[in-house]
């Protein structure tokens, strides 16, 4: 794991991936505000916010589609400002709608991809071949793209992406709409591809997914609110964590946010989630709901999820660093 300061800095390890002071805006929208953090070579990292936080945007900048309005970033030591083709070639960048062709088989569109990086004929066979064993896709090389599942068409985007064996892969919510059986295999995809020394950035508004990753930045409004590793996160959270399930749970929601020692409230499920200030608020809290005609069925301490600490972190933003 590395160890990291609050500025977002790995430190122990070169970086692969580093971000000063980038900043990008359309129009009156700021999408990014002087975001900066290093990514460690080799390491797993997550970034995750709701939508409009600027996942999309770091990820379409660092992958030379997109120039900042201020600041830089250099991707395996290429800068995005001032050389962003020279670092497409050094990366692996598969959006939200990444590029297959469907009237094309699957092997048709792994090696145009092949051929779009100059992939050597004679380092094809191999490489098609490691590909085909993680994504279990060989056997279906002659089936036509648009023939394939969702979670199979991700599976072969992702093998499109790394057919030239890239240094950096960054990843655009890569499992958006995806069932969870193809969330996983795509996971364990990434996971073996860092395994061997890649370096993977991944966005996920998913974030039971970020707790796979090495370290998360967690942006808020195009500002980093948060950087570390996700049991550290965990592990800074003030306060009380505690689950209630009653018969109102919205309705419960609304009577207990912004109340005095609690410090967010949201839903998980039917359940509702609060961060309380400290412990002893539980009775209080009981008995207004009862009071307020919302039966409480059960009341538990729990221990918080990276969720709950991006609600506590957007609700209460000077609890950062």
């Amino acid at each position: 794991m590395h160890r990291t300061d609050r500025t977002g800095y790995a430190g122990s390890r070169d970086a692969a991936v580093s971000v000063a002071g980038l900043t990008r805006t359309f129009g009156d929208l700021t999408a990014l505000d002087d975001l900066s953090f290093d990514v460690g070579a080799g390491e797993l990292f997550g970034i995750v916010g709701p939508d409009g936080s600027g996942k999309t945007t770091t990820l379409r900048i660092l992958a030379g589609v997109l120039r900042p309005t201020a600041g830089d970033a250099t991707v395996a030591g290429t800068s995005v400002a001032t050389d962003p083709e020279g670092v497409k070639h050094r990366i692996a960048y598969m959006s939200q709608r990444f590029g297959l062709y469907g009237d094309l088989t699957v092997r048709e569109n792994i090696e145009f991809y092949a051929d779009l990086y100059g992939v050597p004929r004679k380092a094809r066979a191999k490489r098609l071949e490691r590909l085909y064993a993680f994504s279990q896709l060989g056997q279906f090389e002659k089936r036509l793209a648009a023939a394939l599942s969702g979670g199979m068409k991700q599976k072969l985007s992702l093998c499109c992406a790394l057919i030239h064996e890239p240094e950096v892969l960054l990843l655009d919510e890569p499992t958006f709409g995806v069932d969870p059986i193809s969330r996983r295999e795509l996971w364990l995809i990434v996971h073996e591809m860092v395994a061997n020394g890649m370096t993977a950035v991944v966005s996920t508004a998913y974030l039971d997914e970020a707790e796979r990753c090495d370290r998360v930045a967690l942006l808020n409004k195009g500002k980093l609110a948060a950087l570390d590793a996700p049991a550290e996160l965990q592990g800074r959270l003030r306060g009380r964590t505690i689950a209630i399930d009653s018969d109102a749970p919205r309705q419960a929601m609304d009577l207990l946010r912004g109340r005095p020692g609690v410090r967010s409230a949201a839903m998980f499920g039917q359940s509702l989630h609060l961060t309380l200030e400290q412990s002893g608020f539980e009775r209080e809290i009981h008995t207004l709901l009862q009071g307020s005609g919302i039966a409480v069925r059960s009341m538990h301490a729990l221990e918080p999820s990276l969720e709950d600490v991006f609600i506590d972190l957007s609700t209460n933003a000077d609890h950062v660093n």
